[in-house]
C-alpha cells in the first residue's frame, strides 16, 4: 500500500518544476558581496544598510522594558548590539558567547551604543568567502525560508530539462526588426542573470525593472498573452452565433407593429444622442455577422447605455431570441427592470426578473418561463449563470458593470440548439472607462465603443473637499438645498473590514439627521434590507417622499432620481477613484444644478489626499481610471483577482506601455509566418492560464 505523499511548502507556492522555480524572480537583492570593519558600518551613517563580522562576547535576556535579547559583538575595530524583540531558543544557541557571526542590517544609535535591530546572522568562519553576486530576496509563504528558495532556484538553473524550456526559438530576424537595440540578452541569460546578479550589477535597474535582463523577460510574457488573445479573437470568428440583421435590410415586409426595435425608438421620450447613434450602429453591425459579438460599450454614469442595451435586445427578441441582461448587485438589476418595464411591456414583450432573494416557488416559475421560451427579456443578478438555469434560445448576453464579474463568469455562454451548437453575441457596458494600457492587453479581444457625449440637459457637477469638522456646516446646507423642494443623498463609508461597523456608521448617520432635519422625511437603505425592503425605500425616494435618503454604497449603481441633485459622501478618503466616480454620477440628472460635497477625516495619506484633489479638479473617467489603474493595478480593475490569476506577473502596464505594441507586433508576425512556434511559446508562459486571456 502506498501513501500519498504530502505537498511540499515549496509545492505549496506553486514552484513545483524547474520552470516555475526559474520564474519565480527576486523581488529585491541584498549586497552581501561587501564586508566592513565594525567601525565602517557604525561610520556609513544612521539607517544605513551594512555587513559586519565579529566574535560574540555577550548574548543577555532582558525583561525591561520588554523581553528581548541583546547580544554584542566585536572585532579589533569596534563593538555593536544586535537587538531581538522576537526570538527563538535556536537563535540564542547560534549566537553563544565565543560563536563567529557574520551579520548584515541596518546601524542606529541605541541606549547602549550602535545597534543593529532583528539582522540577518549567520553563523561563519572569519575568513569566510563573500558571494561573488548579489543576494536575492524572493517573494516567499509563511513557514518558507530565503535559505529554502534559493537553494531550490540555484539547483533549477543547473537542470537540464530547464536549458530546453529556456531555449531559444524565436526567430533573431523577427527580433533584430522588432527590437529597439541588440542589448537584450537571451532569455536563459537573463533570468540567470535576474537570479545572480554581479556584485557591480545596476542594482536601480534591477529594482525598478527595467534592466534589460527584465525587458526580455517582460516582451516574452506580453508576447505570450498577445498571441493568446489574438487566436482567442480568431477563434471566436469560427464560431456559430444567429445572424441579426435589422428586418428590413433582409428585405422581410415586417411592419413597425411587429418591430420591437422600431417600438421601441417610438415609446422612448427622448432622441438618441448622436454618440448613441453611433454606438448603436457598431452593435448593430456586429449582431448582424455570424460569429458571436464580444463589445465593450464604455461611457460615462448617465450617458445613456440602457437605452442602447434595450436596442440590442429588441433586435435580438425581433428574431424569435431571447436576451439576458445581467448586474452585479440587486439594486442594479432592479433599475434594469423596471426601466425595461416602462419601455417594453406597451409593446407586449414578456420580461423575467431572477435574483438570488426570490422565493423558491418564484425562482423556479421564473426558471420554467426562460426553459420554454415565454420569456423573452430576461433581467437578473448572477443568478442567470448559475446551473439550473436554462435558456430556451438565447441570442444576447448584456453584462453590466462588466469588471465587477470574475474572469470566470465572464466566459462564453454557449448553447446547443437541435444538433448545432452556437454562442451567443454579448455585450459588456462600464461606467468605469478601460485605460488605453488595460485594453491593449486585457481586453484585446473585445471591440470598443464609447459614449463620449452626455445626452442634453446633463449639467457638470460641481464637486467639493470639506473636512468632517464642518459636518454641521454641511448640515445647514443641507437644510437649505431641501428646503427648495430638492433631493439628496447622504453615502456613508465603506469599512471592508466590518458589515456591522458600516451599518452602525450608516444608522447612526441616519438617527443624527432625522433629529437635525426634522422638517424633512429621511430615508435609509443599506446592504442587510431584504429586497423589498430596499425597493420600498427607493420607490419612495423617487417618488419624493423621502427627502433625503442616507445609504451605504448600495447606490453606487443603477439609481435614477433627477430632483436629487446633492450628494455627501461621509468619510470620502475610505473610497477608491472608480467608486466615488460612480456615486457622483448618481446627482445630475436633472435641470438643478448638482453638487457633491466629499467629506474627509484627517490625517490624511498622500495617496487619499491625491485621490481627492484629482476628483474635485476632474470629471473626466478616463483620467480618473488611467490613476485609478496606477494605484490599485490591473486586478481589481480586471475582476481577475476574483479569478485567482495575476495574469501578467512581471509588466507594469503604466511603465512598460511602450512594450505592449512591440509585442502585438511581434504576435501578429508569428501567427502569419511562424505558426509552429505558437503553441511552443504559450505553453513555457501560460501553460493553463490561457483559458483566462478567452475571457
Amino acid at each position: 500500500m502506498t501513501t500519498k505523499q504530502a505537498p511540499s511548502t515549496l509545492q505549496k507556492m506553486g514552484l513545483d518544476s524547474p520552470m516555475a522555480l526559474a520564474l519565480h524572480l527576486p523581488s529585491r537583492y541584498e549586497n552581501e558581496t561587501e564586508l566592513l570593519t565594525i567601525e565602517e558600518a557604525i561610520a556609513r551613517g544612521r539607517f544605513a544598510s551594512a555587513q559586519t563580522q565579529g566574535i560574540v562576547i555577550r548574548n543577555k535576556v532582558l525583561f525591561r522594558p520588554r523581553r528581548q535579547m541583546v547580544v554584542t559583538i566585536e572585532d579589533e575595530t569596534e563593538t555593536l548590539n544586535l537587538r531581538f524583540l522576537n526570538f527563538y531558543p535556536s537563535q540564542q544557541k547560534q549566537m553563544a558567547v565565543g560563536v563567529h557571526v557574520r551579520v548584515r542590517g541596518e546601524v542606529r544609535d541605541g541606549f547602549q551604543g550602535s545597534e543593529m535591530v532583528h539582522p540577518t546572522v549567520r553563523a561563519v568562519a572569519p575568513d569566510a568567502p563573500l558571494p561573488n553576486s548579489l543576494t536575492p530576496v524572493y517573494p516567499a509563504s509563511v513557514g518558507v525560508s530565503q535559505t529554502v528558495i534559493r537553494k531550490a532556484v540555484t539547483q533549477a538553473l543547473r537542470d537540464p530539462s530547464l536549458q530546453e524550456s529556456l531555449a531559444e526559438f524565436l526567430p533573431k530576424k523577427l527580433m533584430a526588426e522588432l527590437l529597439p537595440s541588440n542589448d537584450w540578452p537571451s532569455l536563459q541569460s537573463a533570468i540567470t542573470y535576474l537570479h545572480q546578479p554581479p556584485a557591480d550589477a545596476n542594482t536601480q535597474s534591477l529594482l525598478e525593472r527595467t534592466h534589460p535582463a527584465w525587458r526580455r523577460v517582460q516582451f516574452e510574457e506580453l508576447l505570450a498573452q498577445q498571441i493568446s488573445l489574438k487566436r482567442a479573437h480568431a477563434i471566436r470568428r469560427e464560431r456559430n452565433a444567429p445572424s441579426f440583421a435589422k428586418a428590413q435590410d433582409e428585405g422581410k415586409n415586417t411592419t413597425k407593429e411587429q418591430s420591437f426595435e422600431e417600438g421601441l425608438l417610438r415609446v422612448l421620450p427622448f432622441k438618441l444622442t448622436n454618440a448613441q447613434d453611433r454606438v448603436w450602429s457598431e452593435i448593430s453591425k456586429d449582431l448582424s455577422k455570424s460569429f458571436p459579438m464580444n463589445r465593450l460599450l464604455q461611457g460615462d454614469v448617465g450617458s445613456g447605455k440602457t437605452v442602447v442595451a434595450a436596442l440590442a435586445a429588441a433586435r435580438v427578441m425581433d428574431h424569435g431570441y431571447q436576451a439576458a441582461i445581467m448586474a452585479p448587485t440587486e439594486i442594479l438589476a432592479e433599475q434594469h427592470y423596471l426601466k425595461m418595464k416602462e419601455w417594453f411591456e406597451t409593446l407586449g414583450v414578456k420580461i423575467a426578473w431572477l435574483s438570488g432573494s426570490l422565493k423558491a416557488k418564484e425562482k423556479r416559475l421564473a426558471q420554467e418561463v426562460i426553459e420554454n421560451g415565454q420569456a423573452q427579456l430576461i433581467i437578473g443578478t448572477h443568478a442567470l449563470i448559475q446551473e439550473n438555469v436554462s435558456f430556451a434560445k438565447l441570442g444576447l448576453a448584456v453584462i453590466d458593470e462588466q469588471h465587477r464579474f470574475g474572469v470566470r463568469q465572464r466566459l462564453e455562454i454557449q448553447q446547443r440548439v437541435g444538433s448545432e451548437l452556437f454562442y451567443c453575441h454579448q455585450l459588456m457596458m462600464s461606467a468605469t472607462p478601460i485605460p488605453r494600457t488595460l485594453a491593449m492587453t486585457y481586453y484585446a479581444d473585445l471591440d470598443v465603443s464609447v459614449i463620449d457625449e452626455l445626452p442634453p440637459g446633463r449639467k457638470p457637477i460641481a464637486t467639493k473637499v470639506v473636512k468632517a469638522g464642518r459636518r454641521d456646516e454641511v448640515i445647514g446646507g443641507l437644510q437649505s438645498w431641501l428646503s427648495k423642494g430638492l433631493q439628496a443623498y447622504w453615502v456613508c463609508p465603506l469599512i471592508e473590514e466590518s458589515e456591522a461597523l458600516q451599518l452602525q456608521t450608516a444608522t447612526e448617520s441616519f438617527e443624527q439627521l432625522t433629529q437635525a432635519l426634522p422638517d424633512f422625511k429621511v430615508g435609509l437603505v443599506h446592504g442587510r434590507l431584504k429586497a423589498e425592503e430596499k425597493a420600498a425605500v427607493m420607490a419612495a425616494f423617487k417618488a419624493n417622499e423621502i427627502q433625503l435618503l442616507v445609504a451605504t454604497t448600495v447606490i453606487e449603481v443603477g439609481v435614477d432620481v433627477p430632483n436629487a441633485a446633492l450628494m455627501v459622501i461621509e468619510h470620502a478618503e475610505r473610497f477608491g477613484y472608480a467608486q466615488i466616480h460612480q456615486l457622483r454620477g448618481r446627482v445630475g440628472r436633472g435641470s438643478a444644478d448638482s453638487v457633491c460635497i466629499l467629506m474627509y477625516a484627517e490625517p490624511l495619506s498622500m495617496a487619499a489626499k491625491e485621490r481627492l484633489q484629482t476628483l474635485r479638479e476632474t470629471s473626466d473617467g478616463f483620467v480618473i481610471a488611467e490613476r485609478d489603474l496606477s494605484l490599485r493595478g490591473p486586478g481589481e480593475l480586471l475582476g481577475a483577482k476574483q479569478s485567482g490569476d495575476a495574469m501578467l506577473r512581471f509588466v507594469d502596464l503604466q511603465r512598460d506601455a511602450w512594450l505592449i505594441e512591440l509585442a502585438q507586433q511581434a504576435a501578429d508576425r508569428l501567427l502569419a509566418e511562424h505558426a509552429d512556434l505558437v503553441e511552443r511559446h504559450l505553453e513555457r508562459w501560460l501553460g493553463s492560464r490561457a483559458e483566462f486571456l478567452k475571457a
